[in-house]
């Protein structure tokens, strides 16, 4: 009897610990990691649940820049199952009356972040299923009241994981907000006329290639083969910054080293790079919500 009750505990334990699923945490700062800011987030998670997975999107975010952390949430969100639950800092305004929020998205995805921009992209690409306002009298690391300047570890890691670990729903987050976040306004990709109008959300930062918002799909209307040329057009806010005929091309090797091209990148959206060089560089490009592009297919002489 004795042998049977123990092996009745060991089955439900083994069944429960079958069932129970670890969540996930995937954090992004503009921390860097010279100093222990990143390690303490990952300590306050890590003692709401030790069996948290906890990963690093990026703590590379350019200081204070609220858009690369839109658009670096948007480049990698998808590729995680939902459930997953994303801690971003970017917080120029800490301590100020901007909102602490936590967006679900209608792909189960939750992001924990100030909503101050830094949701632009994801809630077009991935939809607003709800938003609700962090209540700190509930969710806020135990005696860090009097702390102004790290809400990253004091707020957004500490609610971040206890929904990840099911120790609070959604539910209990705080109050719900209207379906809407701050917005950062940006060129978004359009046909008009013989032409696309978009936007450089960023670069390829290793290499300097020039990545654009304009996807395959709406590219495609301008029915360019590969190895026809394309007429580009930069500027930052109204100032022309570059402007040449370019070669559509699949890959960098299909045109000599130091030269231009034209390609779509690994998410499939329409790039510019040169063959062993850095474009960025040696045309004084740039990437933000105020450098927008032009492409027109350059019709054969």
């Amino acid at each position: 009897m004795k042998k049977t009750y123990v092996l009745s505990t060991l089955i439900i334990c083994m069944v429960t610990a079958c069932n129970h699923k670890k969540g996930i945490v995937v954090f992004q700062t503009d921390f860097g990691l010279k100093d222990g800011a990143v390690s303490a987030m990952k300590g306050v998670a890590t003692g709401v649940d030790a069996d948290l997975k906890l990963y690093d999107l990026s703590h590379e975010i350019p200081a204070y820049n609220i858009w690369e952390a839109a658009y670096r949430l948007q480049q990698t969100a998808e590729y995680w199952p939902a459930g997953t639950v994303f801690v971003s800092v970017v917080d120029p305004g800490v301590g100020t009356s901007r909102k602490s929020v936590v967006l679900k998205t209608k792909t189960g995805h939750y992001f924990v972040t100030p909503d101050n921009g830094t949701l632009t992209l994801v809630s077009q690409s991935l939809g607003i299923e709800a938003v609700r306002e962090i209540d700190e009298e509930l969710n806020r690391r135990k005696n860090s009241q009097a702390s102004y300047t790290f809400h990253g570890r004091d707020v957004y890691a500490y609610t971040g994981a206890r929904l990840a670990a099911g120790v609070i729903s959604f539910e209990k987050v705080g109050k719900e907000l209207p379906a809407a976040v701050v917005m950062i306004p940006y060129q978004k990709a359009v046909y008009q006329g013989d032409s696309i109008k978009g936007n450089i959300p960023i670069l390829d930062i290793q290499y300097g290639n020039v990545w654009t918002n304009i996807n395959d799909s709406i590219f495609k209307v301008l029915h360019v083969e590969p190895k026809e040329k394309v007429e580009v057009k930069i500027k930052k806010n109204d100032s022309l910054v570059f402007y040449q005929d370019i070669e559509f091309v699949h890959t960098f090797g299909d045109v000599p080293e130091g030269r231009t091209l034209a390609y779509m990148n690994s998410l499939m959206n329409f790039s510019l790079a040169i063959n062993m060089g850095n474009m960025a560089n040696s045309f004084h490009i740039n990437s933000g919500p105020e450098w927008n592009i032009v492409v027109r297919r350059k019709k054969p002489n």
